[in-house]
């Protein structure tokens, strides 16, 4: 069976957004990739405050894109538990299917910085960076500009923590999150709902 592009988009997801589904929709369409692995991490490296269990993040990100067969999720940073590095993830999918050809999806102003990543060598040997420019991009070093896409995006000014602040001001997120995922923050009292807010 031949292998499939695939591009590997990580992070915390906390909680998924439309930002998001927007970013793997264009990876998808103009890096001509066959699927989109969202993957949850578990402890990201850099993140300071305390992130939303890992269940409910996976779960969110399942409701977000159920209706969309070329996007997947992945469970596989969470079950690794610890701190998520990128090396290790990348080495985990090359290693469990040989035959797919990957590519990893960030954000563009972290292209410069490539030379700072544990190991980056070895990440860039297993995958191809796609870099999510907005207005404008940051390129490469040029030891790794032969293994960076740039991907121009439209631009959405709102970010998870947004999202979060205003569900703890009990302000409407309807048109910014998926309504399964609005759902789910509004039962499950995430992020310090206490009902829901949606108007019909």
């Amino acid at each position: 069976m031949p292998g499939k592009k695939i591009g590997l988009f990580g992070g915390t997801f906390d909680p998924p957004h439309f930002g998001h589904m927007l970013i793997a929709q264009e990876a998808l369409h103009e890096c001509k990739l066959d699927e989109i692995w969202f993957i949850p991490v578990s402890t990201p490296p850099h993140k300071e405050r305390d992130v939303t269990p890992g269940y409910a993040r996976l779960e969110m990100l399942v409701r977000a894109i159920e209706d969309e067969p070329k996007f997947y999720v992945s469970d596989a940073e969470l079950k690794r538990s610890g701190r998520s590095y990128t090396v290790d993830t990348v080495k985990h999918f090359a290693e469990t299917y040989p035959s797919h050809e990957f590519f990893f999806i960030i954000g563009g102003d972290m292209i410069a910085s490539l030379g700072e990543w544990k190991d980056i060598d070895t990440i860039l040997s297993l995958v191809t960076f796609i870099g999510v420019d907005r207005g404008g991009h940051t390129d490469a070093s040029p030891r790794y500009k032969d293994r960076v896409q740039h991907l121009d995006l439209i631009q959405v000014d709102f970010s998870s923590t947004k999202i979060r602040e205003r569900v703890q001001e009990s302000k409407p997120i309807r048109y910014m999150v998926p309504d399964k995922v609005d759902t789910y923050i509004q039962e499950g009292g995430l992020y310090g709902s206490k009902t829901s807010v949606r108007t019909r």
